[in-house]
């Protein structure tokens, strides 16, 4: 049987995975360990660890979330104590059964700032995902009583039961006064996005049906129906943002929101999801990647829901987004979405990671630094773009490395 010889795009996209596991991981692992336990949430320009500020309960699950993943994918031992140790550190910024504050002090005790004591419901998501992929790695009643119970933290203490939409923070008093923050679209993205990984992690049925009823609330309010897309943000009182604000949409979460649906469609769950994703991957498609300059084929930070460019900055964080969609797409079956993730991918190590110590948070549109730290958190998105490219069979695994 004649093989087609593979092109050059995907035989770059191969050396970058396997450069990515092999070079540049482990010395990044490095890096971020914290000797007081725990990550550093942050690299600066230099590679050097801010080891001077808080450590917030988002980079330290986030950084659960992907020892874990890793460890289960490779069975890696190192990966597995390494996770240990951070399933450890994260514990100390427990400050009820389900609840984390937002930031704690280097040595993980609080730091005093009462909004640093707060627990935020976008902070808690990821501790379901965190410790649900932990979990499948290192079972204990003790771990499953407390996925459980950040589930109930979030449906009771951080819901509004007027509407079942996610709160800020358990500080707010009421969701609807006037100066309460505006009611934000991402925590319920990545609430799905943690049962489904829950149901992924423990086949309990619970988790998908709890999914499903969080990805119904939250298109219920915010998907705008009239584009073919996600909304960031509505008022108080549930209406879209005057002005410019209320017709800001963040290319990433429209990938991000299109993935997490085809893989809820994958695990079983409904397959009228495909329709609202490909609406929501179709408005990306057209409106929200760089067609010419330095950054071609890069992913606007924002445009409008009318299909304009909002701000052109390139984040880190949405090209990994568009990736793991293009990787959906392509096991899918759908022609060029392969490439499309190969290309994205090289596009994505060529400006944000060639020739830094580590990476850089956002460029803009001449391709020029706008944020040069290093973000902890960031490589969650990082790894799972890997990881979904792996599944989709276009570049190499940790097993290569």
């Amino acid at each position: 049987m004649n093989v087609p010889p593979r092109s050059r795009i995907a035989d770059e996209a191969a050396r970058r995975a396997d450069w990515f596991w092999t070079d540049f991981l482990p010395v990044w692992l490095g890096r971020v360990q914290d000797p007081e336990g725990g990550v550093h949430d942050a690299l600066d320009e230099d590679g050097v660890p801010r080891a001077d500020g808080p450590r917030t309960v988002l980079a330290q699950a986030r950084t659960l979330f992907v020892l874990s993943h890793l460890a289960l994918l490779s069975g890696d031992p190192a990966l597995t104590r390494m996770a240990a140790r951070q399933r450890q550190f994260l514990a100390r910024l427990r400050k009820a059964p389900g609840l984390y504050r937002f930031a704690s002090a280097p040595s993980g005790v609080p730091t005093g700032e009462p909004s640093d004591g707060r627990a935020r419901s976008y902070d808690q998501t990821f501790l379901i995902l965190a410790l649900s992929t932990w979990n499948r790695l290192s079972p204990s009643a003790e771990c499953e009583a407390e996925i459980e119970a950040c589930w109930q933290a979030l449906a009771t203490t951080l819901t509004d039961p007027a509407t079942g939409l996610l709160l800020e923070d358990d500080g707010l008093a009421d969701p609807a006064a006037p100066e309460a923050p505006p009611r934000a679209q991402n925590p319920h993205m990545h609430l799905y996005e943690a049962c489904l990984q829950a149901f992924e992690m423990s086949g309990r049925r619970e988790w998908l049906h709890r999914a499903q009823a969080v990805r119904s609330t939250a298109l219920r309010y915010f998907l705008d129906d009239d584009s073919g897309t996600i909304a960031e943000f509505l008022t108080p009182g549930l209406q879209s943002l005057p002005g410019p604000s209320g017709l800001r949409r963040e290319v990433g979460h429209q990938c991000e929101w299109a993935w997490l649906l085809m893989r809820e469609v994958e695990l079983g769950g409904d397959p009228a999801m495909n329709a609202i994703a490909e609406r929501l991957l179709g408005f990306a498609s057209r409106h929200g990647f760089a067609g010419s300059g330095p950054m071609a084929g890069a992913c606007f930070d924002a445009v409008s829901a009318e299909g304009g460019v909002m701000e052109e900055s390139f984040l880190l964080w949405p090209q990994t987004e568009a990736i793991k969609a293009h990787a959906m797409r392509h096991m899918a079956g759908e022609p060029g979405a392969g490439e499309a993730a190969q290309q994205l991918l090289c596009l994505m190590f060529r400006r944000w990671f060639d020739g830094r110590p580590a990476y850089v948070n956002q460029l803009g549109a001449d391709a020029e630094t706008l944020q040069p730290q290093a973000l902890t958190r960031l490589m969650y998105h990082v790894v799972l773009a890997l990881t979904e490219g792996v599944r989709a069979r276009l570049w190499p695994g940790m097993d290569r490395a």
